[in-house]
Order: structure tokens, then sequence, then C-alpha cells
């Protein structure tokens, strides 16, 4: 495996448009549904009641979305590109109309549930697709643009969630939402190129799938719960489990990864557990409004364009980041990218302070954005690493399909450890926010030994 590259131009992506458009689209879909559902459930829980089960929603989605993107590969054998595509538009768009139509929390938790599910194998799917529909020299860029479509979403979310919700029409998002997959779908017979399935369909790995699903659980739990001791222990849990599925990954004679992950010498681990440890910081966005408002003094709006800062470092420096060709400057982004995650939430919790001046606050825009930059500047090298590792096509479709997984389980792993640093630092919420950002700090740091690990001869 090597991290060296033939990048293509951006105008070479474009004479694939409507192939690119379905990979970003099917990506954006979920991004964006995140964010709006963030944004609609005070309203509809006005509307449907079901406030016990108010953060519920959240886990209903990462769970079912962690489900399907182990699933992708065998969609894929069984189904193709094309046929895998309609279905996980087909799952989303229902997910979507149940959730309009909900009259009760428990329904429109199966919504959100289905949503996950269609979301996950799209998210899957763009990242599997890059390596089959696109010719190599682009994977770089085909990689850069879909995941900065989990920036777009950060901004696009929130946007259309308020605007329905403030209307009190939170309904009418989720209709938008079914609409927009139903149009991609119609899209793909023409925009994806004819791909071959698989001879066979591999069996579906029960124990693996088990163990993760028991591993996102928990940590999705972990993340609503108030309790120190009890989210430690669900944790300690989810990371047991996590471990489990290593262990019989690594006997299976099918599993969720790639084989090679786990032979000696492989570095296609260390690719993995960086882009975990990037995408886990993430995670901290989820509190940066509540920071805004509360020790900035900012109005909700303008706190929720802080928080949006890192998810635009992320977008805009991988643009520029897959457009690097020299081997040498990429692996020196790939070492930089924790580097300058870790350094940015470690300025912004120097920050952290009761009553700050107003160019203190402001500060914080620019230390987001640095931070996300390390995002976004390694991450396109990272995808390409991986997908070039295997060394067949479907080794290659399963680790560029297995991005997602991880992107997905670091997400909820992440989730969980910002509640429980935030919870720690509790009742002081300057506390809290130091305790959160030097926590995540720390775990960037980490992401420097992975990554020497990736760039070493």
């Amino acid at each position: 495996m090597s991290i060296e590259q033939d990048v293509g131009s951006w105008r070479e992506l474009g004479r694939h448009t409507s192939t690119a458009v379905i990979l970003a689209g099917g990506v954006l879909v979920g991004a964006v549904n995140i964010y709006v559902a963030a944004s609609l459930l005070p309203t509809a829980i006005r509307d449907i009641g079901g406030e016990a089960l108010y953060a519920w929603n959240m886990t209903a989605f990462l769970v079912a979305q962690v489900v399907a993107t182990l699933l992708v590969g065998r969609f894929l054998s069984r189904y193709g590109g094309k046929g895998s595509y309609l279905i996980g538009f087909g799952v989303f768009a229902a997910g979507s109309v149940l959730c309009a139509v909900s009259p009760s929390m428990p329904v429109l938790l199966v919504g959100r549930g289905v949503q996950g599910l269609g979301a996950g194998l799209l998210t899957g799917l763009g990242f599997a697709m890059i390596h089959s529909a696109l010719p190599q020299r682009l994977w770089g860029r085909g990689s850069a643009l879909i995941s900065a479509m989990f920036g777009v979403g950060n901004f696009a979310g929130p946007a259309l969630g308020g605007f329905f919700a403030q209307f009190g029409s939170w309904r009418s998002a989720f209709v938008v939402l079914a609409v927009v997959a139903a149009a991609m779908a119609a899209f793909v017979p023409w925009a994806l190129p004819r791909g071959e399935r698989a001879g066979h369909t591999a069996p579906v790995p029960v124990v693996s799938l088990s163990l993760v699903v028991g591993a996102a659980g928990a940590v999705s739990v972990a993340g609503i719960l108030a309790d120190e001791v009890a989210m430690a222990a669900f944790i300690a849990l989810g990371l047991a489990l996590v471990a489990a599925f290593l262990v019989v990954e690594k006997r299976a004679k099918t599993g969720v990864l790639p084989r090679s992950a786990y032979r000696p010498g492989s570095r296609l681990r260390w690719i993995y557990l960086t882009i975990m440890v990037l995408a886990s910081g993430v995670a901290v966005e989820t509190f940066l409004p509540l920071f805004g408002q509360q020790l900035g003094g900012l109005p909700p709006a303008a706190a929720g364009f802080f928080a949006a800062a890192l998810s635009l470092g992320w977008s805009v420096s991988q643009i520029f980041s897959a457009s690097v060709r020299r081997v040498g400057t990429v692996r020196r982004l790939v070492v930089a990218g924790p580097v300058c995650l870790a350094v940015g939430f470690a300025l912004l919790g120097l920050l952290q302070n009761e009553d700050p001046p107003l160019p203190v606050v402001l500060a914080w825009l620019p230390v987001l954005f640095l931070g996300g930059a390390g995002i976004g500047i390694a991450m396109p090298h990272l995808s390409v690493a991986a997908m070039t590792s295997a060394p067949d096509a479907d080794e290659g479709r399963k680790a560029a399909a297995s991005i997602a997984t991880i992107l997905t389980m670091s997400t909820a792993f992440g989730a969980a450890v910002a509640g429980l640093l935030v919870n720690l630092g509790a009742p002081s919420l300057v506390t809290s926010a130091r305790w959160l950002l030097f926590g995540f700090a720390a775990i960037s740091a980490l992401g420097l030994l992975t990554a020497r690990q990736v760039t070493r001869d």
C-alpha cells in the first residue's frame, strides 16, 4: 500500500458530473437529515409528545446507519451499484415519509431507524462506488467531494430544519427530504455507469454484525446518560464489544473489514485508526452552540455559525488538499492533520472564560477553522490510501466501503465521549468546555502516532 497518487483535475472529474452528483448527493441527504432532525425535534415533541424518548432519535438513527454501512458490500454483490442506490434512496424516502406522518414518538423512532438504514447504505455506497465508478486518478477528488458533503450538511441541515420549525411545519421538512431522495433515485439509472455484479453473494457475518451493533448501541446510550459512572460503563462495554469484533473478524473467513487490515505489517489498520481519530473530533460541534450562547453571549444564529466553522474548515481545506501531487507533501499533510486538530482544540480550550470580551469570542472562528482544516487536509489522502491498500478489486471495494463504517462508528463514540467530558465539568460550563476541548485535543494528538505509521517507509 502506498499513499502516492496520480491526481486528476477537477475539470476531469467534471466529465463524470452525473456520477459525482449521485455519489455526493447520497452522502448529503444523510448528512442534512442529521441536522434537520435535531432542529425539528423540539417542535415535533410539542405536537406528538414523547419528550422522554427525545434522545433515542439519534440513537435509533446511528445504530441503523452502522448496520447499513456494514452491509454495503453484500448489496453491491447482489444488486450492483444502480440497484443498491435505488434501494438506498428508496429506504431513506420511505423512512422520511414515515417520520412525516408519525402520530406518536414511537412511530417517529421507527421512521428514524429506517432513515438511518437508507442513509448508512448511501454513505457506504458513496465511498465504495468511488472505487468502481471513477478512474483511480480521480479517487482523491471524489473522496474530497463526498467528504465535503458532511460539512455542507452542517450548513444546510440547520437552515432547512430551522425554516420549517419557525412555521411549526416540521412534517413538511421530512416530506422535502423524501421528495429529494425520490428525485435522486429517478436520476440513478442515467447517472451511474453499468457495473457487473459479483458472481456470488458473501454470507452475512452475523456475529461480527451483532457485535458492532451492540457496540454502537452501547456508546449511543452512553451519550444520553446523565450519570458519569453509568456513562463510563457503557463506553467501556462498547470498547469491549469492538475488541471482540476485531478478534472475531481476524479469525473469520468472511468478515466486514478487508482481510488485509489484519495482515502483519499492514498499514490499513493505521489508516482506519487515523480516520477514526480525525472524524471523532466533529462531535465537539454538538456543544459549540451552547458555549457560544452561554459563554460568548452570542445570539442563537451566530452561535450556530460558530459551530459550523469546524465543518467549514474541513470542507474547504480538503478541496485544495485533494490537488496535492507531491508524495512528500501528501505525507506531511497526513501527519499535520491530527496536529492541526489537536492544536485547534487546545487553543479553543485556553480561550474559554466567563464573559469573555468580543475579540476573544471572535478568535474562536479561526481557531475552529484551523481544527477543521486538520481533518480536511488529511482525509482525502487517507481515503485514497485505504482504497489502494487491497490486492484486488473486491478487497479494494470493501476497503472503500469500510471508510463509511469507520466514520459512522467514530460519530457514535465521539458523541458519547463528548457527553462524558461535558458532564465531568458540570455544573460549571467553563469547566465543561475545557474538559471537552482539552480532552479531544489529547485524543486528536494520538492521531499523530497513527499517522506516522501510515506514512512510514
